[in-house]
Formats: C-alpha cells, structure tokens, sequence
C-alpha cells in the first residue's frame, strides 16, 4: 500500500477520522505493518500495552483469561488499543489471528507526538472521547436504574 492508501484506510476508522489528513500523515508514515498467520498473537490479556493496532486484513477472536470473559471476533478497520495511545494500560484481552492477517502498529509515542504538533486534532480528540465517556456514563446510569426498579 502506498501513504496515500495508507491515509485513507486510517481515514475509514472512527477515531482516527476526526484527526485530519495532515496527523494521518505522520501515523501513515510512522506505523509498523505486522503480518500473522492463523494462531498467531497478536498480544495477550496482562500484558502491557504501549500502542494500538488497526486491523488492516484479516480477523482476530479477542478473549479474556476468564472463562465466562468475552469472545470477540473483529476485522477490518478496527481498532485495537485505543486507550493505550493515550496512556500506560494493561491489555484487557487476548488477540489471536484467526486467518492470515495484517495489522498496522501504532506506538503510544509516535501518536502523543502527532497530537503535539496537531493541536487542533488533539482538541478534537479529546472533545470526542469526552462525548463517549458521557454516553456510557449515562448507559451506566440507566442499566443500575433499571437494576434498582428490579429489586
């Protein structure tokens, strides 16, 4: 894929669209593509997590270490790792390539820098995760209000 591919496959995820051409760029350019085949890890739920991953091709089943955990399956366009962009975290799940698949890695730092010299995405960014914290702040609100009303 050429950086102008590039550029637009990173365009097509959520979170990323919001940033702008020009901070897509500087992603584009300083990404790692990760290639794996079925079984492979892509990372695994305790680990340290110092970056995200965007699902370029293929499909991966997230799961937790608990049996009753979630199991997930993603593809395409998603991204893996959002809150690790932003600060140190933990990987919540584990990531396992069910077909051959490709990933683009994006470090922590490489990200914190492009919103350093993109501060205008950065308020974006920030003014988009504080509406989804709203939101679930608010679903979560409404679930225990309907727990209450069941007691």
């Amino acid at each position: 894929m050429s950086i102008e591919d590039d550029i637009g496959f990173l365009a097509s995820v959520p979170t990323f669209r919001l940033l702008g051409p020009n901070a897509l760029r500087i992603l584009a350019i300083g990404c790692e593509s990760r290639s794996l085949d079925v079984g492979d890890m892509l990372f695994r739920a305790g680990e340290p997590a110092d970056c995200g991953y965007v699902v370029q091709e293929g499909a991966f089943r997230l799961d937790s270490d608990r049996p009753d955990g979630p199991l997930v399956s993603v593809g395409p366009g998603v991204l893996l790792g959002e809150i690790a962009l932003l600060i140190d975290t933990i990987r919540p799940v584990s990531a396992t390539a069910t077909e051959p698949s490709t990933v683009m890695r994006i470090p922590r730092q490489l990200f914190l820098k492009m919103l350093e010299g993109f501060p205008d995405a950065a308020f974006r960014l920030r003014d988009h995760l504080a509406t989804r914290a709203m939101e679930t702040a608010e679903d979560i609100a409404q679930v225990r209000a309907n727990l209450d009303l069941g007691r």
